[in-house]
């Protein structure tokens, strides 16, 4: 669903755009790196990062060529990691009143716990149940195949049977406080999150 964006009337230069002062272009800077390194981190390409502290970083959505233009890749690339960025629900599609045609424009989800719920519930409780299915398939198929083992080979399969049940046990953990996050975070009300103080 593409959204009407009522915000201030975005300029038309794209890199004219981008903060000139040296605080603001360093940080800038620093910024989309540490994303980019962020996303690469979790499993995502850098580009992703990128992609998303542009636009988190800009006062207004940007198009896909400005956003090929400011970080110099190619529009492919913008492309599909903005679609996988809009699976993931980081962005959104916006209309610009006054910059229809065929150009799409885009910015950024800030609200963060939405785009951790996303995260979690989705590929990461999805691999997670992945390899917990693994395991169990092939502790299953070691326990079927040891009659037919040496003894030594068999010494084995019980060493590789014991480690993925103990493996499987932290992998259960670890949906079980997935799911717990997920539970709290669907109950939590983000301006409460926002008006906690550091002490």
């Amino acid at each position: 669903m593409v959204e009407e964006h009522r915000g201030k009337r975005h300029a038309q230069g794209s890199k004219s755009n981008v903060a000139q002062h040296p605080a603001l272009r360093s940080v800038h800077d620093s910024m989309l790196d540490g994303l980019g390194q962020l996303a690469d981190y979790f499993g995502f390409s850098k580009v992703m990062g990128q992609l998303y502290g542009t636009l988190l970083m800009h006062n207004g959505p940007l198009s896909l060529d400005e956003l090929m233009e400011r970080l110099d890749i190619s529009k492919a690339s913008v492309s599909m990691n903005m679609r996988s960025l809009e699976l993931l629900g980081m962005v959104r599609q916006v209309w610009v009143r006054g910059r229809g045609g065929r150009r799409k424009f885009y910015e950024a989800e800030t609200n963060f716990w939405q785009i951790i719920t996303n995260i979690l519930s989705g590929r990461e409780m999805r691999d997670v149940e992945r390899a917990i299915t693994v395991m169990e398939e092939n502790g299953a198929r070691l326990m079927q195949c040891m009659a037919e083992m040496s003894a030594e080979d068999q010494a084995t399969a019980q060493v590789y049977i014991e480690r993925m049940a103990q493996m499987q046990i932290v992998f259960r953990f670890a949906q079980l406080v997935m799911t717990n996050i997920l539970s709290q975070v669907s109950n939590t009300d983000v301006t409460q999150v926002s008006r906690i103080e550091i002490q």
